[in-house]
């Protein structure tokens, strides 16, 4: 059975696609940051979440090495 996100995981979820479309580089946490006007720890912790859930991928020690691990077809609009 698939995993679901929730509509905030969802929003996470397509500001990396299309800040990676736009940007031709994955997202820093900082820029999630200024975004989603959170703070950092909070999005930190959207990145781990969406990590444990198998939503994204990324390379540990290597910075803006986030993938996206859902279809564009199920992502939310932004």
């Amino acid at each position: 059975m698939k995993k679901s996100f929730t509509e905030k995981q969802g929003q996470y979820l397509a500001f990396i696609y299309y800040y990676t479309k736009l940007n031709g580089r994955p997202p820093a946490e900082a820029d999630m940051q200024r975004y989603f006007r959170v703070t950092p720890p909070s999005a930190h912790q959207m990145v781990l979440t969406l990590e444990l859930n198998g939503f994204i991928g990324r390379t540990p020690g290597q910075a803006r090495s986030i993938r996206l691990l859902v279809p564009y077809e199920q992502l939310p609009d932004l």
